[in-house]
């Protein structure tokens, strides 16, 4: 029996209701197509034991915290403290998400902000990954990114990356990764996937941010992590690659950054 390529879910939610009583046929599922890892980030701290029981209780999940740039405003303001002692627990393998959301909650920029630049310091203490969120927020988001890491180096992924060709450059030369969510599977994502067709392969990552944005054939209905595979089918065509090849590549980018994640795994 041939096994399918290994890939990672580099950012889902698997503490969402969505998954009720479901979660090891989920687990399962995912393994079975070849997504062997995953990462469960925690949006809210008050959220955080429960995220953290999923990582402990299943060798493949492991997570993240953070406060989500959309919650910023009310949820208490996290301490970089705070996300350097959980970064204690040997699964705790990235910062966030965190970022900007002009979207939908522009009038909390300035807490956003300063939301933000606590979960940067608190990857640049505990070296960890930036887990970034951006939406409707590019000029201010390459801003800062760039003013922080000119004051103290860091790493990070543009998680469900959507924004413009000018963030993508920003980050990118920063020497951040690039996240390709099922966004980049739409039919009319055409602009997005250039974005990411310019982009060094080196510097990809594939996740689900399930429950949300299903990509085809399963668009419209619940995400989950088996379905990476999917988007990553389609990310191997924009990179004119054969899919173990893109495969292994985002692997071992996913390995790069998340290295703690790794190590977790090579000592298993």
């Amino acid at each position: 029996m041939t096994l399918p390529p290994q890939l990672v879910d580099s950012h889902c939610h698997l503490d969402f209701p969505d998954f009720n009583g479901e979660l090891p046929d989920i687990i399962a599922r995912a393994q079975g197509v070849g997504v062997t890892r995953m990462v469960t980030i925690c949006t809210k701290l008050r959220a955080e034991p429960a995220v953290r029981a999923i990582a402990d209780a299943h060798d493949s999940v492991f997570f993240a915290a953070g406060t989500h740039p959309m919650s910023a405003a009310e949820e208490p303001l996290v301490t970089v403290d705070q996300l350097v002692a959980l970064a204690a627990h040997p699964k705790f393998v990235g910062i966030g998400e965190t970022g900007l959301d002009y979207h939908y909650t522009a009038d909390s920029r300035d807490v956003q902000i300063e939301s933000l630049r606590i979960h940067i310091e608190a990857a640049r203490r505990t070296g960890l990954p930036l887990i970034i969120h951006a939406r409707a927020a590019d000029e201010d988001m390459a801003r800062i990114l760039g003013e922080e890491h000119r004051a103290g180096a860091y790493t990070c992924v543009m998680h469900c990356f959507s924004s413009g060709a000018d963030l993508a450059r920003a980050a990118v030369d920063l020497g951040f990764y690039l996240s390709m969510s099922g966004i980049a599977a739409f039919p009319k994502s055409q602009e997005l996937r250039d974005i990411f067709a310019a982009t060094p392969v080196d510097r990809i990552l594939v996740e689900t941010d399930a429950p949300y944005l299903a990509p085809p054939p399963h668009r419209g209905k619940r995400n989950e992590p088996g379905y990476t595979a999917h988007t990553a089918a389609r990310g191997a065509e924009v990179f004119g690659m054969d899919f173990p090849t893109f495969a292994a590549q985002t692997t071992a980018n996913f390995d790069r950054l998340f290295s703690k994640a790794a190590a977790w795994a090579q000592a298993a």
